[in-house]
């Protein structure tokens, strides 16, 4: 007989499984949440200067800009493109004592636990005209206050856990359920790692068992975090401010490798608020002329919406035909029958192959045919894990209907 095969347990990723993720807008009041959800989404979310003026989540899709779904929409002629998309959710502001139910705190926090990822806005721009909840500008005060707010919501959640499975380990005695032993260690290294050493569970090192744990609990420290700082359009403008050295030094710090992305809700605003390119352009030259900038001014909320894409471990696969080009999106390590199943769910049952070929290789040679003759037209297995922008056609057999 043939040796076994060494198969490797997967591991699962931190958060929902699925492919219908969200990212919240968190941060204090007013620091500029819903005007940034209005820039992005291009939406009237109230925005006024008043603590709470948003309470009841906003929630819109936007699309993820990605220049080649137009390549491809122009290569297969095709009749319609479908892009991806990224849900965000604009969340009322935290204040201190969230946790305990201060300024609706309980009702926001449980907003934050249903999405999936977050952006961390922070306020760095001095304005008399609005208010700041703390009284001054700080912004890396104003990020260790929602950072302790989430942990203390997640503390609770979790000592009420290991307490009641401490509890039941304790009367099963030494010949007890093993299983259920096993689970209350993994409740106390979980316990040990967020309440005591106060650390955020994203950042822990855990096994499959204990990451489906924290994924059961629906911790708020497990969800992948993107930094942005609201900047007034002049700093912005000259990409300086004080803040922004600060700001960094403390996620190197304490989360190194997240990201930080600088913006201005101002400025993103009044350009949402153009109808044609050619004014967008108008109005970026006259600001950099205004401020005597030589380097041109862009809107970074492209940038903003892939990396909160990333951030949730989202991409996307084509499929590609004269009717449509369409952007299918997957979560990190999806292989090829669950990918054919974002398409539909007979697919993934009666799933035969996946015919994939990079779209480097289909630009690199110019078409389908080509690609074939270079020998780089992959049929793959059920094992295939996909990748992003790969191209793809499944083939598929007959799914018979269930006898009832």
């Amino acid at each position: 007989m043939p040796p076994k095969k060494n198969v490797v347990a997967e591991k699962p990723l931190l958060g929902r499984p699925g492919n219908n993720l969200k990212m919240g807008i968190v941060g204090l009041p007013n620091v500029g949440k819903s005007s940034f959800f209005n820039a992005l989404t291009n939406s009237s979310a109230p925005s006024e200067n008043f603590p709470f003026c948003t309470i009841d989540p906003e929630e819109a899709r936007v699309e993820v800009p990605d220049p080649r779904i137009d390549v491809l929409y122009k290569l297969y002629n095709s009749s319609k493109k479908v892009p991806a998309y990224l849900t965000c959710i604009d969340i009322a502001g935290l204040v201190k004592g969230a946790h305990e139910g201060q300024g609706l705190g309980n009702a926001f926090l449980s907003h934050i636990r249903a999405v999936d990822g977050i952006f961390h806005l922070c306020r760095a721009f001095d304005d008399a005209d609005v208010i700041h909840v703390e009284g001054a500008v700080d912004p890396v005060r104003d990020l260790e206050i929602i950072h302790t707010e989430l942990r203390l919501k997640d503390c609770e959640l979790i000592t009420k856990h290991y307490e009641s499975k401490g509890r039941d380990v304790a009367r099963l005695g030494v010949n007890g359920d093993k299983s259920k032993k096993e689970e209350f260690a993994a409740v106390k290294k979980i316990y040990e790692w967020v309440v005591e050493k106060k650390k955020d569970a994203r950042t822990g090192d855990w096994t499959g068992k204990e990451i489906d744990i924290i994924n059961e609990f629906q911790l708020i420290t497990a969800k992948p975090v993107v930094y942005l700082c609201n900047l007034s359009e002049k700093d912005y403008a000259r990409k300086k401010n004080k803040w922004l050295p600060k700001i960094k030094a403390w996620i190197d710090e304490n989360y190194p490798g997240d990201v930080l992305i600088p913006y201005s809700g101002t400025f993103e605003n009044a350009l949402s608020q153009l109808e044609t390119d050619a004014e967008r352009t108008d109005y970026c030259t006259q600001l950099a002329a205004k401020h005597e900038i030589t380097v041109p001014i862009i809107s970074v909320l492209p940038k903003i919406i892939t990396t909160g894409y990333s951030a949730l471990r989202l991409f996307y696969f084509f499929t590609c035909g004269p009717m449509e080009v369409r952007c299918w999106t997957i979560r990190q390590g999806t292989k090829a029958p669950q990918a054919a199943g974002v398409i539909h769910t007979d697919f993934e049952k009666g799933f035969i192959m996946a015919e994939i070929m990079k779209y480097s290789d289909l630009i690199e040679l110019g078409s389908e045919t080509a690609v074939k003759g270079a020998g780089k037209y992959m049929m793959k297995g059920r094992d295939t894990v996909i990748t992003d922008g790969d191209i793809i056609h499944f083939k598929a057999g007959q799914v018979n209907a269930s006898k009832k």
